[in-house]
C-alpha cells in the first residue's frame, strides 16, 4: 500500500499566518505540523508516500524531508496549483499509485490513542474496498457524518448536514483498493466545484464495500485548521509529552521502532538538533522499545 499526504489548499482560516507559508509547515508544539500526518502512515507500514502541495511550497517541503531516505522512506511531491477537493489526491496521484491500494491523509489531523497502531496496520491489510473512521462529536453539522445500522455498517454518508442522522464526523484517513483512481475520474464536481471525497465513500458504501472503523473512548482527533484547532493541538501534544514523557509523532521514533533504521541511524538523526527533540530521540535509542509505542 502507498500512502498520500493532502497538503495543499490555501489556509485562508489561519490567515495571515498562511499567507507566506503552507498550513502543514506551522509548528504545533515542538515539531511540523505534517510530522502528525506522516507518522500516522508510517505505523500504517507504508513506506512509499506522496506529499501533495502548492507549487510554491514543494521546495520547503523537501527541505524539510527530502527524498526521505534518513527516515527509510521513499517520499515524492506532486503538485495542486488550485483546491479541487480532497478526492482530486487521487487524480493528481494516480502515476505515484500505479494500480496499487492507497491511503489517503490530511496534512492538518492529529490521531492518537491506544492501540492505534494495530488499528493503522489492519485497516492497511484491506483487499477489497475502502475503511474509514467514525469519531464522536458535538457538533457533527460540521463534519462529514457516517450514519451505522445496528450491525455497524454504513447505511448513510452526509457532508456537513443540517440534521445530522448520528454523531459519528468523518476524519481525514482513508483507506481505499486499488479501483478508487478509477472511482475518483467518474466523479462530477459538487456545487463547490471540488471532487468529494464523501461522493467516493458512498460509491463503495452503495457497492457494500465500506467498512467504518469507530474510534471511540480514550481517541483523540484533532483537527488543526483554524485559530483554536491549532492552538488545542499544541497544548494536547504539549501536555500528553510533558506528563508522560513520550513524544508524538516523532517520526525519528517511529521509523525506529517499524525497523525502517536502526539504533546507530537514530543516533546520528539525534546529533542534527541540539533541543529536547534530540535529547529525546537519543534516549529512545538508548532505552528501546517504549512500552508506550501503541500511541505514537
Amino acid at each position: 500500500m502507498k500512502g498520500i499526504i493532502l497538503s495543499g489548499g490555501t489556509g485562508t482560516r489561519l490567515y495571515p499566518i498562511t499567507l507566506a507559508v503552507s498550513k502543514q509547515l506551522l509548528p504545533v508544539y515542538d515539531k511540523p505540523m505534517i510530522y502528525y500526518s506522516l507518522s500516522t502512515l508510517m505505523l500504517s507500514g507504508i513506506r512509499e508516500i506522496l506529499i501533495i502541495t502548492n507549487p510554491e511550497f514543494v521546495e520547503l517541503y523537501k527541505r524539510l524531508l527530502g527524498d526521505g531516505g534518513h527516515i527509510g522512506l521513499k517520499i515524492s511531491y506532486a503538485t495542486q496549483d488550485k483546491p479541487r477537493g480532497i478526492a482530486d489526491a487521487f487524480l493528481v496521484g494516480e502515476e505515484f499509485i500505479a494500480g496499487d491500494k492507497t491511503a489517503l491523509i490530511l496534512g492538518d489531523n492529529i490521531f492518537y490513542g491506544r492501540g492505534f497502531s494495530q488499528i493503522l496496520r489492519e485497516a492497511a491489510k484491506l483487499s477489497k474496498g475502502g475503511v474509514i473512521f467514525g469519531y464522536p462529536v458535538r457538533n457533527p453539522r460540521s463534519y462529514g457524518v457516517v450514519e451505522l445500522d445496528q450491525d455497524g455498517n454504513p447505511i448513510s454518508i452526509e457532508e456537513k448536514p443540517a440534521n445530522p442522522k448520528s454523531n459519528f464526523a468523518i476524519p481525514g484517513l482513508y483507506y481505499y483498493d486499488e479501483k478508487v483512481v478509477k472511482i475518483a475520474k467518474s466523479l462530477r464536481p459538487s456545487w463547490r466545484g471540488e471532487l468529494e471525497i464523501t461522493d467516493i465513500n458512498r460509491i463503495y458504501m452503495d457497492r457494500g464495500e465500506l467498512k467504518v472503523v469507530i474510534l471511540g473512548r480514550g481517541f483523540a482527533w484533532l483537527d488543526m485548521g483554524t485559530y483554536e484547532g491549532l492552538l488545542d493541538a499544541s497544548n494536547f501534544v504539549k501536555t500528553i509529552q510533558d506528563r508522560q514523557g513520550f513524544f508524538i509523532a516523532c517520526i525519528e521514533e517511529v521509523a525506529y521502532h517499524m525497523g525502517y533504521i536502526d539504533r546507530n541511524q537514530l543516533l546520528f538523526l539525534a546529533m542534527k538538533f541540539n533541543t529536547p527533540y534530540g535529547e529525546y530521540l537519543r534516549r529512545v535509542a538508548e532505552e528501546g522499545e517504549s512500552p508506550q509505542s501503541d500511541y505514537f
